[in-house]
């Protein structure tokens, strides 16, 4: 028989920390905001998953399957992604990463 609790909702398992470390939760909720801010901004200037991969350099399906998460991306790939959009990353405190959340 497991120890571990009962898990109800996605919340629930994201906030254990037996199952979710702290450095794994923050690197899938910033997975999850900038995959959707890339599509927001993609979206924003009107540019299709082929527009975007014309103007980065990288291949449609590259696209696709980062904008669905089946890829993790590389530091030198969301620079190419991001530029265009005109993004780039930043790194911030803690404190400041999740103020709304």
């Amino acid at each position: 028989m497991s120890d571990k609790k009962v898990i109800e909702t996605f919340s629930d398992y994201m906030n254990d920390e037996t199952r979710v470390s702290p450095a794994e939760r923050e690197r899938i909720y910033f997975e999850v905001a900038l995959i959707g801010k890339m599509i927001e901004a993609r979206e924003a200037k009107g540019l299709s998953q082929r527009d975007l991969a014309d103007v980065s350099g990288l291949k449609q399906p590259a696209i696709a399957r980062l904008e669905s998460m089946k890829a993790t991306p590389q530091i030198d790939t969301l620079f190419k992604v991001l530029y265009p959009l005109g993004y780039t990353l930043e790194i911030v405190p803690l404190s400041n990463a999740h103020a709304g959340t």
